[in-house]
């Protein structure tokens, strides 16, 4: 991908990268799962995605909590414990000789289905477990040009229609808003709450900053995101202002400075939002501070050693 919040450059070590699946470590070109797997019949799952850093899995233990979470609210039993989870993800990357600028995607769909049905009575056997691990990282052109948005007529929704807590494999919504903002020439699409309020980006969390104050969502509708976390706490040792709390577009055009967190990037910049420059088009001090922040962070994290279980 050459832009957007996951844009990095082709890797040809990816070819030929081992994946993980229920057990096995396989190459890429024999990593299949069935045609009667709940996520390909349904998008029936959960799933994560990891950074693997000085051979080290950056913030596992949150990434493992929001998993299991997840897989609990929907009666999906993973039928591995996290400590042996963790252990399988370290497994994999020793097998592809890794140790940083890895992205990992982990994956649990509820498994294999006697038949094409929504209902979990028709599953036979376990959960379907996926480790795939490629060498990414982030373009830095990006990281300092930033993204345009574009806000989408698609809606996060309440916990009552599907819980925006769950990192389900049922990613349509995102899938439509992604769509929508592309077909816009936006980078990625600002998606609304219920109410109207800014809520989240498709695949990023969303942040203005305004007067020296940093201003997100308030969570509600939007995925317990680990860095939106990670960050909303850099901010708050850093000094800054921090307010979690509902805002309309309006507030987001006069920002000074807006920008998006997630996984795979980090912080980016965000320099327009529906043919809005913000601020002066470009990454801002509050931003680049930020950047330095969280990269540092996961240094002391992820301190240099040698991947070990």
């Amino acid at each position: 991908m050459q832009s957007g919040s996951h844009a990095h450059a082709a890797d040809p070590r990816n070819e030929a990268v081992k994946i993980w699946v229920n057990g096995r470590i396989v190459p890429r070109g024999e990593a299949v799962v069935s045609v009667f797997d709940s996520g390909f019949l349904l998008g029936d799952g959960v799933w994560e995605g990891i950074r693997l850093h000085n051979g080290k899995l950056a913030f596992i233990d949150r990434h493992m909590a929001r998993l299991y979470e997840g897989a609990k609210a929907i009666d999906l039993d993973i039928g591995m414990s996290a400590a042996d989870l963790q252990a399988a993800i370290l497994e994999t990357c020793r097998a592809n000789a890794m140790e940083s600028g890895v992205h990992i995607r982990l994956v649990v769909s509820r498994g294999l289905k006697s038949t094409p049905f929504q209902s979990p009575r028709a599953n036979v056997g376990g959960a379907t477990v996926v480790i795939i691990p490629e060498w990414k990282e982030a373009d830095p052109a990006v990281l300092e040009r930033g993204l345009c948005l574009h806000t989408v007529h698609v809606r996060r929704g309440a916990p009552d229609v599907q819980d925006p807590l769950w990192n389900s494999l049922s990613k349509l919504n995102c899938i439509s808003a992604c769509i929508q903002a592309e077909k816009a020439g936006a980078d990625e699409g600002l998606m609304l709450d219920p109410h109207g309020f800014v809520a989240t980006c498709n695949s990023t969390h969303f942040f203005i900053v305004r007067e020296g104050e940093i201003w997100t969502s308030s969570g509600l509708y939007c995925l317990a995101g680990i860095t939106r976390a990670n960050v909303i706490q850099l901010g708050r040792d850093l000094g800054m202002t921090v307010h979690e709390k509902s805002f309309p577009l309006t507030k987001v055009y006069s920002a000074d400075e807006a920008f998006v967190t997630g996984t795979f990037a980090g912080v980016i910049p965000v320099r327009a939002v529906d043919g809005r420059v913000i601020g002066e088009g470009a990454r801002g001090p509050t931003v680049e501070r930020l950047q330095q922040a969280y990269r540092a962070l996961v240094d002391r994290v992820c301190p240099p050693e040698t991947l070990s279980a």
